[in-house]
Order: C-alpha cells, then structure tokens, then sequence
C-alpha cells in the first residue's frame, strides 16, 4: 500500500499521529527514500512521454536486428561491426548525456540499452569479416540470430551479457536487464548444438537444456532480488520461467501421475509467487493449472456437450480463488511473516 505525505498530514490531523511522531516519520521516510534511490532510475511509468521512449528504443533495437534484411547483412563482416561500434559510441555518448547532465534516467538508459544491444551485430560482423563461424555454420541474415537455433550464436549472446553487465555497472537501469534475459533466453536453445555436439539436436534433448537453463536463470534472479537495488530481477524471472516452465509444460504425452506432479508443480509456484512477491509465477502457475484442469475435463467430458461448460466453469474458479486471495492477501501474508522460521525468511527478499 502506497502512502503520500498528505495522508500522513490527514492522519495526523485526525489525531492518530502526534506532530512530533509525524515529523520523525517523514525524516525517517525521506531519509529512506533517498538511500534506496541513489542512481537508480525511477519507477517506469506509463504516460505519453514514457510510452514514446520505450517505443523509439524498441523499434531501433528490433530494425537493426529482429527485421534487418539480407541486404543489410551483404554490407559484408567490417562493414557491420562499424555501423554497431559508431551506433553503440553515439547512443551511449546521447544516453551518458541524458543520465548525467540533465538528469534524465529514463530516456538516458533507453539509451544505453540500445547501444548494449548493438553489441550482438558487432559480434557477428567481426564473426563474418574473420571467418569464426566454427562447424556449426553461418546463416544468411543477421535476422536468423532472432529467428533459428545455431550454436554459432553463442558469442553474440555472450557478448550481449557482458556488454550489459557494464552498462548497469556504470547506468544501473533496469530495462538493460532485459538483454541478458533474452540473450540468456536463447543461449538455452543454443547451446544444445554444443552439447550434443553436432549442428542439429533432438528435441528432448533442447528441452532438457531448457529447462536447467531456466532454472539456473532463477536461481540467479532470486540471488539478484536478495540484493536489489531497484527492480532489477524482473526479466530474469520471466524469461527463467519461460525457459524452465515452457520445457516442463512441453512434455508430451506422461501418465496421470505425471501430469497430476505437473499440477502440483503448478500449485507450489503460488505459494513461490507469495513468498517472493513476484507475480510471474503466479501467472505461470494460474496457466498450468488451466492446462491441467482442461486436459482433464477433456478426458472426463470428451465429446460431450457438457465441455464448454466444464471449461467455463474452471475459469469461473480460478477467478473466485483469485478475489478469494484478494480479499485475504493481508491475513496470508501475516501468516507467512508469523508462522515461517527465521532462516527461511532471510531468503525472501527485502521487499517482499
């Protein structure tokens, strides 16, 4: 719950605070807000003006690679690395500017991340200009990065990492962490072509891959919540989940039992989604619940009239359980605070 100074002045005036309780609660308030901003960026927004900057950086981000041509891609290897280095020095030069001069750390770190995701074009220029495509191979376009699986890509992504990791050293932005979250997002798919050692896997064996990448993606966002400066694990959480969730709901075919786990599974990243408070894994488990409960109503009601129905009647659910928990959020998370032992509450995070 979000509190202004003007509702602690109205509290106050109603007599439930003392001016001199108000006025250390305000010091204390302020005191606090100001260590935990520091250089951060403030909250993201959704007005007019935050809506243009994060389109104009998505659309530069995506036109020089997801939708760049085989025409962009015949400049040849040197060419390509040019063009990323005077993009990535002109947008960190134009962001640096922003962030530190003027005091603008939103549009200053758009900036930023999109000079960090020229890294991957410059990456593959240099890969093309010398050769070192190893026996994975080439693709034609810079666009089959975003597109197909090839365990030539790595260094790009590695060097996507790397490149974001010293932007938030220097410009500790948020929205940058969505670029290790993707790069690490396909590094899971490709890196099967290096572990099984040869250019094409199966599909069991990327979905294997997937998953333990996802799950040590999590793992790294729940060490980065643990010491957040800002909402920095955002992205890592969901593309963790994506790469570990997406591999497990993949699973074809299994037995009932099987499947009964995989509701379970889906169950206890509610009570995950509580203990950290990130809604992620809520949305994730509220979906793999529905997928459980419509596969079973499909068995029990194949072919019936009665199917639809089953299947609203399941939505029906999952929207009472959720006004359910909204009502009563406060009591659960009283229970948690009261009822879990204090070596597990140092692994939730500060905000949490």
């Amino acid at each position: 719950m979000a509190y202004t100074e003007s509702d602690l002045r109205a509290a106050a005036v109603a007599g439930l605070l003392e001016g001199a309780q108000l006025a250390r609660l305000l010091e204390f308030l302020r005191a606090r807000g100001a260590s935990a901003t520091g250089e951060a960026a403030p909250a993201p927004r959704f007005d007019v003006a935050h809506l243009l900057w994060y389109a104009g950086a998505l659309i530069v981000m995506t036109a020089m690679g997801l939708f760049s041509t085989l025409a962009f891609s015949q400049m040849g290897g040197q060419a390509l690395a040019a063009t990323a280095l005077i993009y990535a020095a002109a947008f960190t030069a134009a962001g640096h500017h922003l962030w530190h001069t003027k005091r603008l750390r939103t549009p200053g770190g758009l900036l930023i991340a999109v000079a960090v995701s020229m890294a991957p074009l410059a990456v593959y220029g240099i890969q093309d200009a010398l050769g070192l495509w190893g026996e994975f191979g080439k693709s034609g376009t810079v666009h089959d990065f975003y597109v197909w699986v090839k365990g030539s890509w790595i260094f790009m992504e590695i060097a996507a990492i790397v490149a974001a990791l010293i932007a938030l050293r220097f410009y500790p932005f948020p929205f940058i962490v969505v670029i290790i979250g993707v790069a690490l997002w396909f590094m899971s798919r490709d890196l099967t072509p290096w572990i099984a050692g040869k250019a094409y896997a199966d599909w069991d064996l990327r979905r294997q891959v997937s998953l333990w990448f996802g799950l040590a993606t999590l793992v790294i966002a729940w060490i980065v919540d643990c010491r957040r400066r800002g909402d920095f694990a955002f992205w890592l959480h969901l593309f963790g989940m994506l790469a570990f969730w997406g591999a497990i709901s993949s699973t074809s075919g299994g037995t009932a039992l099987d499947k009964a786990l995989y509701c379970a599974m889906n169950v206890l990243l509610l009570f995950v989604a509580v203990f950290l408070d990130r809604r992620v894994y809520a949305v994730f488990g509220v979906i793999g619940i529905s997928f459980y409960l419509g596969d079973l109503a499909n068995k029990v009601f194949r072919d019936s009239l009665l199917f639809p129905f089953a299947l609203a009647l399941i939505g029906v659910g999952v929207i009472t359980a959720g006004l359910l928990y909204y009502r009563h959020q406060t009591a659960i998370a009283t229970w948690l605070e009261t009822k879990l032992p204090p070596a597990v509450k140092r692994l939730r995070p500060a905000g949490a």
